[in-house]
């Protein structure tokens, strides 16, 4: 029998489609194959969620679902996925702040009697573990930019494209050139949060050998900086290059020709390239060579 003071339950089952469970920042909406998360939209919700927008995790990502105390009398139900299942958490690699844990769902600790029982619901309806041979949850949808210190990154869902600023940009990438990668081209993904010393986001290419130890040196790479490549903007890129990575297999290399170029663009870029030529930076070769490919694209 029920004693007195506990909380009589409305009666709920996760066979019926459409049950909601609200918290903060984001609402649960159960279905019998997957839990839908809405995130919302407002100052006090963290920039990520409002990026992704929602995410649906079918079952058969999730391996574990926990339930503990939070924070100023809050309780957490959290979605424990299955390693690899989404792009996003394996390109964050266990470097996100709790706060902004898109699997974290926060609620006042007097609806924790239904946070267990909704856990309890979703345990009983798991039939997979370990490591997933696939992505599971979908990638952000492209096409995604965002910019960088040195440079403006951006990804059409075929190829990832590098743009270095002249004002951050190294003698290194400029004498790179601007860079163009294509899916087929590419192992994988390296992101380091822009909240770290170092942060950057690097393309990881088939066959090109081990790449410069430094971000800023490596074409392949664009690196972050104070108000540069924020999480929000950055790790959805990321995930989504390497869901394209995962899902093609390598192609052969395509033309590398480029577009014509706004010519005041071509001035301003061979412009500082003759200010490194004068500091000594760039060879009286190499300046030759790079102004008349500069000269070229017009």
């Amino acid at each position: 029998m029920r004693g007195e003071g506990t909380e009589k339950l409305v009666p709920h089952t996760m066979s019926r489609m459409g049950d909601v469970l609200a918290g903060f920042h984001a609402a649960w909406e159960f279905e019998s194959d997957s839990v839908l998360i809405r995130y919302e939209r407002g100052i006090r919700t963290p920039k990520l969620f409002q990026a992704l927008g929602e995410r649906r995790v079918p079952l058969e990502a999730i391996e574990g679902v926990t339930l503990a105390p939070g924070k100023r009398g809050t309780v957490v139900l959290r979605i424990e996925l299955r390693p690899g299942a989404d792009p996003l958490m394996e390109a964050a690699s266990g470097q996100l702040k709790e706060s902004s844990d898109p699997y974290r769902l926060v609620l006042p600790a007097e609806r924790e009697t239904l946070a267990e029982y909704y856990a309890d619901e979703l345990r009983a309806r798991l039939t997979e573990s370990g490591p997933a041979e696939r992505h599971l949850v979908a990638a952000p949808e492209v096409p995604l930019q965002f910019k960088a210190y040195d440079g403006k990154a951006s990804f059409d869902g075929t190829a990832v494209a590098f743009r270095w600023f002249w004002t951050g940009a190294s003698s290194a990438k400029w004498k790179a050139g601007d860079q163009r990668f294509p899916v087929g081209e590419l192992s994988g993904v390296e992101w380091r949060s822009p909240e770290v010393f170092e942060g950057h986001l690097r393309l990881l290419r088939r066959d090109a050998g081990t790449p410069p130890a430094q971000a800023d040196q490596d074409p392949a790479a664009v690196v972050f900086g104070l108000g540069y490549g924020p999480v929000h903007e950055s790790l959805p890129f990321a995930a989504a290059v390497l869901a394209a990575v995962r899902n093609c297999a390598p192609v052969p290399a395509v033309s590398t020709a480029r577009a014509r170029r706004d010519p005041a663009d071509i001035a301003e870029r061979i412009r500082h390239l003759g200010e490194l030529h004068q500091a000594g930076l760039v060879t009286d070769e190499e300046f030759s060579s790079k102004k008349a490919e500069l000269l070229a694209e017009l």
